[in-house]
């Protein structure tokens, strides 16, 4: 058995890819578009990944939009947090937090640790972050940061 991907749907394609690409850092490895089912593919690879995701030896993020209108489907998908999380590692967690926060994306549990730390997709997705390796010191303005809604 092999993790292949995690199929996350979204409701506005370009925003999500703002966040998850963007915002994040993730990278888009390949797209399919399939007209007759009205639909879209993408998935996407944390950057240390891109080469094996292409040879399909890492796992990836697949975002599935359906193309409006679809009949008697949901206006949005609600319950992001169902399924559980996305969790990547990341070589710093301060840096990346603040990379997040330039780009309009609310930190709902800070990493006042130097470890930890969840956000939010445009579809409410949850996303752990982790730091490599040891906790970093416990810095501003992350220390004392409350938790903003629910991760």
């Amino acid at each position: 058995m092999k993790y292949l991907h995690t199929m996350v749907r979204v409701t506005d394609l370009e925003k999500s890819l703002g966040f998850y690409c963007t915002a994040l850092g993730l990278v888009e490895v390949y797209r399919t578009e399939v007209p007759q089912g009205r639909f879209t593919l993408v998935f996407l690879a944390a950057p240390d990944d891109i080469e094996k995701a292409r040879e399909h030896k890492a796992p990836l993020v697949e975002l599935t939009y359906n193309w409006p209108p679809e009949e008697g489907a949901p206006e949005d998908y609600d319950g992001g947090r169902n399924f559980g999380h996305l969790a990547y590692r990341v070589d710093d967690i301060y840096a990346t937090c603040q990379r997040l926060m330039d780009a309009g994306v609310i930190i709902n549990r800070p990493p006042r640790d130097g470890h930890m730390a969840f956000v939010r997709s445009p579809d409410n997705i949850s996303i752990e972050l982790l730091q490599a390796g040891d906790s970093l010191p416990s810095q501003e303005p992350w220390a004392s940061m409350p938790n903003t809604g629910s991760w």
